[in-house]
């Protein structure tokens, strides 16, 4: 048996992951924030334990997904968050009391360019869209990262052994796992209770981790999904939660540790995977250089 159809590249992978993210993790919590740097380098992490695992096993860079993929997986990949996240938000707006936090994104986004005059409309013409998409394509950078290693390299091998569903559940519990230090030792959350924000948390990832190996499953590449994750951190980050009340009963449901976003984002993964069993197009072979 070859090494490639055993578990030493997913130990390694796991040894190499630990090693790396260890002291960034320390330095987070020592200081009790997560600075831009700091997340930068924790989110490259994921994707240099798979370089280093592939040159120490002699594995062929074709399995990291790397490829480019046909024009409608990058429009999943982009359009995907839009579908789970954006209802949620709709919803808090309009029936949680005070839940609407516009004046305080035009605040934001008018003071950072110094504008006087037709604040909201600068916000909603300029502020929005410019965020959508070069916030997007620059996240690209850090989300290739993360995403080399849990869907470039961690999931088809998973899924070798137990199937794209069962390896989306494994990885998405090893990215929620991964995130916990930051969550509950610096500033990555949303000031809810620790439990209530984990457990939250964890639902939304792990769903998050079976859709996203499905798409790279399907498209036989990774490039959907680091884009699915950059579109996702802009338009929930950068956008919705800037938009939304960080106080009150909003926070309960929004926000990536609201059960919102685990509710929606759960539907869409069983949605995907139903699809892709369904249909004889989203079944053809992964295509990313793993030995048959």
């Amino acid at each position: 048996m070859t090494p490639q159809r055993t578990w030493q590249p997913i130990g390694w992978f796991l040894f190499w992951l630990v090693v790396l993210s260890a002291p960034v993790d320390l330095l987070s919590i020592h200081a009790g924030v997560t600075p831009p740097m700091l997340s930068r380098i924790s989110m490259w992490c994921p994707g240099v334990a798979a370089v280093i695992t592939t040159v120490q096993l002699r594995l062929p860079w074709g399995a990291l997904g790397l490829r480019a993929p046909e024009r409608r997986f990058w429009l999943a990949g982009y359009f995907i968050p839009w579908v789970y996240a954006i209802p949620v938000y709709l919803l808090v707006w309009t029936f949680v009391a005070g839940g609407w936090g516009w004046m305080s994104y035009v605040a934001s986004q008018s003071g950072m360019y110094h504008i006087a005059t037709h604040q909201a409309l600068f916000s909603a013409l300029f502020g929005i869209p410019s965020t959508l998409t070069f916030g997007v394509l620059s996240t690209v950078v850090w989300t290739l990262g993360e995403e080399l290693g849990w869907r470039g390299f961690l999931s088809p091998r998973l899924a070798d052994h137990m199937g794209v569903t069962g390896a989306g559940l494994v990885v998405g519990l090893v990215w929620a796992v991964w995130h916990y230090p930051i969550l509950l030792g610096a500033d990555y959350n949303a000031g809810t209770p620790p439990l209530y924000a984990v457990s939250c948390f964890t639902v939304m990832v792990v769903a998050m981790g079976v859709s996203m190996a499905w798409l790279r499953e399907v498209s036989g590449s990774v490039w959907p999904c680091v884009l699915l994750h950059a579109s996702h951190n802009i338009l929930v980050q950068g956008v919705l939660d800037a938009m939304t009340a960080r106080e009150g009963q909003a926070v309960y449901v929004t926000t990536e540790f609201g059960w919102g976003m685990a509710l929606t984002e759960t539907l869409m993964a069983v949605y995907l995977a139903v699809q892709a069993k369904r249909s004889v197009a989203f079944m053809r072979p992964l295509a990313s250089g793993l030995p048959d």
